[in-house]
């Protein structure tokens, strides 16, 4: 079929995969509603273009982590890329670094920090901390130590979701696949005891103090990854981390939570310019990206679109679906009437009038 689309991606990857390694990378939780919700929040929102502006060149420049980026986007953390293909993150890191674009590692990855960092891209580290502070003390200094800019503590996950797609698949990671930021010294473990282990490490007892823990670690910037609420964001703000993604965890974690793209005006305007905002979560077209830019956004993370790309065709696949948003974005703005992202503000988003 010709791939026009990520759509397009998302069906030929379906097609391409084994099954249980598709499921793990398109399914959601329990009854999937924040899944769906994540895209139908995006259709649901309509826009309202400006006419007559020259738009014969169009710059998608814009600062997004305190630096001047080629472009809005980012790719987002996702666990064990080589459940796609078998070059699995150094793929997508090749990819990501066509485009000057910086890349979320999970520590989930499928491939060592250090060589996705000398790929010479912007990497950053997506990190959860453990109940074990001193492995996670390990993983954000090895991090560091391998050139990643910052670190992305995910927050939304004090316990595993309902993955009942899972549990009814009996799924397994490939034990041939490895998960190597999460080797430690002087410790040896198979896949599937490690990542048990990791499941029972995640820590339900979390707090803003935990941020200040993580400075005495490092000075790299701090992002948090999962806040939907407006008092969360400025709790974020206050605690004085560098950047919040607005995110529901791709739908895998708590069903019925709000969507990202709902939940990004109040954070917005709970935390003004004080803090940079990225969404994550539905993102599958240019208007999607130019509605999250419009409400507030710094930049938008990419998760499920790259892995389609990279199922489908490795770095290749991974470069042209990247390529499919970016002229997306490109010409949405046309037509929107916007020759710079600093022009994509909130009166490009039609609000009906009330009765």
């Amino acid at each position: 079929m010709t791939l026009l689309n990520i759509y397009d991606y998302e069906q030929a990857a379906a097609e391409k995969m084994p099954a249980a390694n598709h499921e793990y990378y398109a399914g959601g939780v329990a009854d999937n509603l924040t899944l769906h919700e994540n895209r139908a929040a995006f259709d649901r929102l309509k826009l309202l273009p400006r006419i007559f502006r020259d738009v014969s060149q169009i710059s998608l420049e814009t600062m997004v982590g305190g630096a001047k980026r080629p472009s809005p986007f980012l790719i987002a953390p996702a666990a064990m890329h080589k459940l796609g293909h078998p070059d699995g993150e150094l793929a997508t890191a090749r990819a990501a670094a066509a485009f000057g674009m910086p890349q979320i590692l999970s520590t989930l990855s499928s491939v060592a920090v250090e060589e996705v960092t000398a790929v010479g891209h912007p990497v950053w580290f997506q990190l959860y901390i453990f109940r074990d502070r001193g492995w996670s003390a390990e993983i954000v200094q090895r991090a560091v130590a391998a050139g990643c800019q910052a670190l992305v503590v995910t927050v939304d996950v004090p316990v595993q979701g309902l993955r009942e797609n899972l549990h009814r698949i009996n799924f397994a990671f490939p034990e041939d696949i490895p998960i190597p930021n999460l080797v430690r010294t002087n410790h040896s473990q198979d896949n599937s005891s490690l990542l048990k282990l990791v499941n029972d490490n995640f820590d339900p007892g979390l707090t803003w103090a935990d941020i200040d823990w993580l400075r005495n670690l490092t000075d790299v910037p701090i992002w948090v990854k999962g806040i939907l609420r407006a008092d969360d964001a400025q709790h974020a703000s206050q605690a004085g981390v560098d950047g919040i993604i607005v995110s529901n965890h791709g739908g895998r974690q708590l069903d019925t939570a709000v969507t990202p793209i709902e939940a990004l005006p109040a954070v917005k305007t709970a935390v003004g310019d004080s803090i940079e905002l990225i969404l994550d979560g539905g993102i599958r077209r240019g208007t999607d990206v130019l509605k999250a830019l419009a409400l507030g956004a710094n930049g938008v993370a990419l998760a499920r679109a790259p892995l389609w790309g990279l199922a489908v065709d490795g770095e290749a696949g991974v470069r042209h679906v990247l390529q499919i948003l970016h002229d997306e974005l490109e010409n949405v703005m046309a037509q929107c009437g916007c020759t710079a992202v600093a022009q994509l503000t909130p009166d490009l988003i039609y609000n009906p009038p009330h009765p």
